[in-house]
């Protein structure tokens, strides 16, 4: 410190210097590649948490679907034999405030959900997963982007949403993937996303929401590898307070970086109607 003090006095020019190189680089505004004025937002993209699991904080247990144990919970006997490939990782969560906003009888549906998880979760059937949760389940996804639209295609279930840039009017039914409108904001992507159906979740652990959804999402690129990612979840029936959602995106750097297909409805068939074979396999 004394060195330092020594050199600012005696070269104030160095020092202004010094002052300038000492700037955090994270605090200094990125300014992104444009396409017809706006931040490029184009490329393939994916998280890195544990928001599918879980959106709340939680800790690292020994399976989504569990069993009364001698000492604790125990995996149930459908997930037994995954092991530790079954267990679920610990995450501070992403919901700001740490935690949602039920009502008390949505909240007993949501314990209800997550104590039933093997038998009513859409993605184990490889239903479209919705928004936000397309953001977030564990597979990439890729902007398409040019100066009068946006589109963006999930590796999940062949999911895609076409975001309107002009307003299209009120959803003429609800969906899987609800209908979405965006607009700019400075740098900032908003996009309103309504006519969703009340048949996907948030997560693995049960958390829901009814046909009242209503999300407006908010995608800032911030550095040339990173979309910082918003969504408001509004849903007066389910919950006494919007909230909000936050997380990085990151943009996969392989050269030959692609989506590949993922189309699981085949991979669940045995699943759904296994059962009803004329001979049903063991």
């Amino acid at each position: 410190m004394l060195v330092k003090n020594q050199l600012l006095k005696t070269f104030p020019v160095a020092g202004s210097l010094l002052a300038i190189v000492s700037i955090p680089l994270f605090a200094q505004t990125y300014r992104a590649p444009r396409v017809d004025g706006h931040p490029d937002l184009n490329g393939i993209w994916q998280t890195m948490n544990e928001a599918n699991y879980d959106l709340e904080g939680h800790m690292a247990k020994p399976a989504m679907a569990l069993q009364a144990g001698p000492y604790g919970p125990v995996p149930a006997k459908p997930v037994l034999a995954l092991g530790a490939v079954g267990s679920v990782p610990p995450s501070l969560g992403v919901v700001e405030g740490g935690e949602i906003p039920y009502k008390p009888e949505a909240l007993a549906k949501k314990k209800e959900n997550e104590e039933n998880w093997l038998t009513r979760d859409p993605e184990i059937k490889c239903y479209l997963p919705g928004v936000p949760r397309a953001t977030y389940i564990p597979q990439p996804f890729q902007i398409f982007q040019n100066g009068s639209q946006i589109f963006i295609a999930y590796q999940f279930a062949g999911a895609v949403r076409n975001i309107y840039m002009k307003d299209p009017g009120e959803a003429p039914v609800d969906s899987w993937m609800g209908q979405s409108f965006g607009h700019w904001e400075g740098d900032t992507l908003v996009v309103d996303v309504t006519g969703l159906n009340d048949q996907t979740w948030f997560d693995r652990a049960g958390d829901f929401h009814s046909d009242a959804l209503h999300v407006v999402e908010r995608y800032t690129r911030t550095s040339p590898e990173i979309i910082s990612y918003e969504a408001t979840i509004e849903d007066p029936k389910t919950f006494t307070r919007p909230w909000k959602i936050s997380m990085p995106l990151y943009k996969r750097a392989e050269k030959n970086a692609q989506l590949l297909d993922f189309k699981c409805v085949e991979f669940v068939e045995e699943l759904l109607y296994g059962a009803y074979r004329k001979k049903p396999l063991q």
